[in-house]
């Protein structure tokens, strides 16, 4: 009986050795009872320079994306699961995850985003109210309910970012994104906002309220320069984006396509970092709108060349190119290579990305169960939320003539208009399950 002791003693020695040994040799960034800001910085220790700018970049090209993280790692992958039913998506992501970590050399997971502004876009998600109709609830509870919903079907299918809420402010009708937005109060905007970032970045799926800031032009057209007092972006456009980060802890943020008093929104200094980082401590990463970094050439016409384009957003403190790797592919490279001062803009854009992949938990637990997506995704709990809030958001303007409620006699209702064949959702809405 002694010698079974002596010698189950002495394999659990040897067993407790052999995971201290490997814990040994494993490098930091992989040990998950390191401080995360510890193991940023040894994996940043060990990257290439083509490996640091691969975080920064996204693709969505189906096609290339197993060639792309492969060699180098990748930052972000874009909405390429969408026409996916749940099993099928979340099987799609871990293959995805699995390049990241298996193929490249690093091993450093990919963040996968979408849309998910009233409902995940996703084959079979289920699709809640437009966020005007949300807003018009007034009830910042019954959001939160939704935006759990939200997480749990996002989550479940392998995507940890969604690129929602808009918090802009809407104040002309002629705008044509006031429909995904909370509306023209910054208050209310600021209430909802929190209530739909909240519950999300709580369950392990990044936030990105956009598009910082003021997205609309003069006579309501879309992205157009514009010139507001500094008085007026304090008290109605900043505080919605403000109350999302402070109280919601949104881990990333979009820049807006436009232009604010002549400097574009994805190379404006003053805004992406004095503001965001420096006065509201904001530690998440900043992504461009999709397309919005070539913009500062082709738009605003602010930049000469790609090097340019891409110098003065790094700079400002845009971390992320979206959706496709452009202007910090080879341009930001090249700018890097030439003038070495970019190099720490470079880390830090890296260590913002980074940063947020350990705070995900991605390189312990990359991989999603498919069985548990294809169970939550548009359930018929899910479901009766959703009818809950379409119920919620119905407002009442007037009641012309005693019309409602609909008298008890009446057999039949002409239904007229487009909407009588096809249900119009919204704009980024699902598939109309």
């Amino acid at each position: 009986m002694r010698r079974k002791v002596l010698c189950c003693s002495l394999l659990v020695f040897l067993i407790l050795s052999l995971n201290a040994q490997t814990r040994k040799d494993q490098p930091k960034y992989k040990n998950s009872s390191i401080p995360i800001e510890e193991r940023v910085n040894d994996l940043l220790s060990r990257m290439t320079l083509e490996e640091k700018i691969a975080q920064l970049q996204c693709s969505m090209k189906r096609a290339e994306l197993e060639k792309v993280i492969s060699k180098s790692g990748l930052g972000g992958v874009g909405p390429v699961l969408r026409s996916s039913i749940a099993r099928e998506a979340a099987e799609k992501a871990n293959a995805l995850q699995r390049v990241a970590v298996e193929k490249s050399r690093l091993g450093i997971p990919v963040i996968i985003h979408d849309e998910a502004l009233h409902g995940l876009i996703g084959n079979g998600a289920t699709s809640f109210p437009q966020a005007i109709g949300l807003a018009a609830t007034w009830d910042a509870d019954l959001v939160s309910e939704v935006a759990a919903v939200v997480a749990k079907e996002t989550r479940s299918r392998g995507i940890r970012q969604v690129l929602s809420p808009v918090v802009n402010i809407a104040r002309d009708v002629r705008w044509g994104r006031v429909e995904e937005t909370y509306g023209e109060d910054p208050y209310l905007q600021s209430r909802i906002g929190v209530a739909f970032c909240k519950p999300i970045e709580n369950d392990g799926v990044i936030t990105t309220p956009k598009h910082f800031i003021a997205n609309f032009g003069d006579g309501g057209r879309d992205s157009y320069p514009i010139h507001i007092g500094e008085r007026e972006l304090l008290e109605v456009y900043f505080p919605p984006f403000k109350a999302c980060i402070q109280e919601a802890n949104a881990q990333s943020v979009m820049a807006a396509y436009n232009a604010l008093d002549d400097i574009p929104c994805s190379a404006n200094r003053w805004l992406l970092t004095d503001i965001l980082r420096k006065e509201w401590g904001f530690n998440g990463f900043v992504v461009s709108d999709y397309g919005s970094v070539a913009g500062i050439k082709d738009k605003h016409f602010v930049a000469a060349t790609g090097k340019e384009t891409a110098t003065k957003a790094i700079e400002a403190g845009l971390d992320m190119e979206l959706p496709d790797i452009e202007h910090y592919g080879e341009p930001l490279l090249e700018a890097v290579r030439e003038g070495p001062v970019l190099s720490a803009a470079v880390d830090a854009a890296v260590n913002n990305v980074l940063r947020a992949k350990f705070k995900l938990g991605l390189f312990e637990n990359p991989y999603v169960n498919p069985e548990r997506a294809e169970a939550q995704s548009n359930s018929s709990e899910h479901r009766q939320l959703a009818r809950q809030a379409a119920r919620e958001a119905i407002v009442l303007l007037r009641n012309k003539n005693d019309l409602l409620p609909l008298k008890k006699d009446i057999t039949s209702i002409a239904v007229l208009g487009p909407n009588a064949d096809s249900a119009q959702l919204g704009g980024y809405s699902g598939f109309g399950m």
